[in-house]
């Protein structure tokens, strides 16, 4: 089947081969092309911007996020951008900027995360913590490093023009943006990556499933965004420094995230259904953002525009063929929670190693079906919890009297303050959101009859049930364990007297997986995987765990996809 968006066939066009392309050169996009090119798989990134994002978007990289970009090598740099390591990264409610302080959640400073992650236990164990760090940056960053990698072609300023699946491959054509030649593609995937308006969903004929047009006061209906610059904000703040401020009042709800803890901030607030935002000038920003702030503050407009926040959007399909979508062509968000841009960066790890293990013939084709059976899930479950943040910021009612000198004025804020406090910490503080995403069902986890711990956003339960993120822990000698797992497969042996690992080692020689084993005998690990086996993805998912490795053959025949383990035990 044919997908074409430009009939017109090119004259002559020159050609160009490569394992994947991708189609988007956001987070998604970007990250695959990072896990791939580790891995020596050659692909092709094209994405029609001349370059990775100006504006700021997402401004939040959860602890899951910075433990794959830890795995990758590159936390510390990703770390090192955005916030000063001293700002605070607090989330404060306000009736206006300079106005009455409703509620604030004290979060710690990059330095202060730095410095107490080893200190840290039970639901934020973690490899690392999450850092406030716009996406502009992590996207510089993660195309530095795409790159690099001499497998990797990287182009913006490109875009997909058509591409056919022909069954033993992928055939495409690419052009510059501005002007020039097009080019012909020949790969064995392609994955669209190319946003929510994305080519490769549209012209698969992929639906929506979900719901989107959810109206609220707030996150729910038109936004209007300013990247701002103002060196004279801070100053005529009342209030101690936050990284987001939030606006709660009858006349104008918004929120703003600071960018560099500078001067630069990414503004957004709700427009009224009566407003056409489409219209509005530059002193129409201005005039918001007084609105907003209480005083008239000096700002540098650096762009503004207008997005649609009230979605819970998840694709019925991720995968037709040798055609993958993943990121916002697969999931759209309202960007409560901080969900989307961290749910793409995840699509592309679990995508990653399932294509290298397939071109590398370590794997079936079947294998790529895990992805969508793995991934569509997790995508439902994190639009959920973010419709969820949104309806509880969103759906709160500001009433005038919220900013009254008076009596009744006192009531109001703490009425406001109460709900607020406790929706700051149900939206900020979800250790379960961002470890306890799980595979429970998929073909190639092995189940072991255990039930992991209820899902809930603000609580996790650290559990090597298979399926889901291996528990955490800090070695004594200052390690962390996700340290110690392969880049590939891994075996972790613990206890102080471990079973034989010599069949595990000898299947993956022989199917030519890298596997490493790490043997660890301290008690409190054997206690807290509750297994002395226990095999770990190259994505760091669990997926089996036992007391012996006499089932070798039959586990790695299901986690990789060649058959299930009712099939190796008729």
């Amino acid at each position: 089947m044919t997908y074409s968006t430009n009939t017109t066939a090119p004259a002559q066009p020159r050609t160009l081969e490569t394992e994947i392309l991708i189609a988007g050169g956001g987070p998604c996009g970007l990250m695959l092309a990072n896990e791939l090119g580790r891995r020596g798989i050659r692909c092709l990134l094209v994405d029609a911007k001349p370059g990775t994002a100006f504006n700021p978007q997402a401004n939040a990289t959860q602890a899951r996020t910075m433990e794959h970009f830890r795995r990758l090598g590159f936390a510390h740099e990703i770390r090192r951008l955005g916030l000063p390591a001293d700002h605070p990264t607090d989330i404060a409610y306000f009736t206006r900027y300079t106005g009455h302080e409703l509620a604030r959640i004290h979060l710690p400073t990059a330095a202060q995360a730095t410095e107490k992650i080893k200190a840290m236990t039970g639901s934020w164990s973690a490899a690392e913590l999450p850092h406030r760090v716009s996406q502009k940056f992590v996207e510089a960053a993660l195309r530095g490093h795409a790159e690099a990698w001499p497998t990797s072609d990287v182009r913006y300023g490109w875009r997909l023009e058509r591409f056919a699946d022909t069954g033993d491959g992928i055939d495409a054509c690419i052009r510059p943006t501005e002007s020039g030649a097009p080019v012909e593609v020949k790969a064995r995937f392609l994955v669209g990556a190319d946003g929510p308006r994305s080519i490769v969903r549209s012209e698969l004929g992929v639906e929506w499933g979900g719901v989107t047009g959810i109206q609220r006061d707030f996150m729910g209906g038109k936004m209007f965004a300013i990247y701002l610059r103002s060196a004279q904000f801070i100053s005529a703040l009342t209030h101690p420094k936050a990284w987001m401020y939030v606006a709660v009042n009858h006349e104008r709800r918004a929120f703003m995230a600071s960018v560099d803890g500078v001067a630069e901030y990414a503004f957004h607030a709700a427009v009224h259904p009566h407003e056409n935002p489409e219209t509005w000038t530059e002193a129409d920003a201005r005039r918001i953002f007084a609105q907003t702030v209480g005083v008239d503050v000096p700002i540098e407009i650096l762009s503004m525009g207008v997005w649609q926040a009230g979605h819970a959007l998840v694709a019925k399909q991720f995968q037709r063929g040798r055609v993958f979508i993943a990121g916002d062509a697969a999931h759209l968000f309202t960007p409560t929670g901080g969900l989307g841009y961290n749910t793409a960066v995840e699509d592309a790890v679990n995508l990653g190693w399932k294509l290298a293990a397939v071109l590398r013939g370590q794997a079936p084709a079947a294998l790529l079906e895990s992805y969508e059976a793995e991934r569509r899930p997790l995508a439902e479950r994190n639009t959920g919890y973010a419709r969820r943040f949104a309806d509880s910021v969103g759906l709160f009612a500001a009433s005038p009297e919220l900013e009254e000198d008076s009596p009744r004025g006192d009531a109001e804020r703490r009425a406001a303050a109460e709900h607020l406090d406790a929706h700051a910490r149900l939206e900020f503080n979800i250790p379960g959101v961002t470890f306890g995403g799980r595979y429970d069902g998929s073909p190639v986890i092995v189940a072991d009859g255990t039930a992991a711990p209820p899902d809930e956003p603000n609580r996790y339960v650290p559990t090597a049930c298979p399926g889901g993120r291996p528990p955490h822990a800090w070695l004594d000698d200052g390690r962390s364990l996700f340290d110690l797992f392969g880049c590939d497969w891994t075996v972790l042996v613990l206890g102080s007297e471990p079973p034989d690992t010599a069949p595990f080692e000898a299947i993956a020689h022989a199917r030519g997986l890298e596997l490493r084993i790490v043997r660890l005998a301290e008690p409190m690990l054997r206690d807290l995987y509750e297994a002395p086996l226990v095999l770990i993805r190259p994505d760091q998912i669990v997926a089996w765990r036992g007391s012996s490795a006499d089932d070798a053959q039959a586990v790695l025949d299901q986690v990789t996809a060649h058959r299930s383990l009712q099939e190796s035990h008729p």
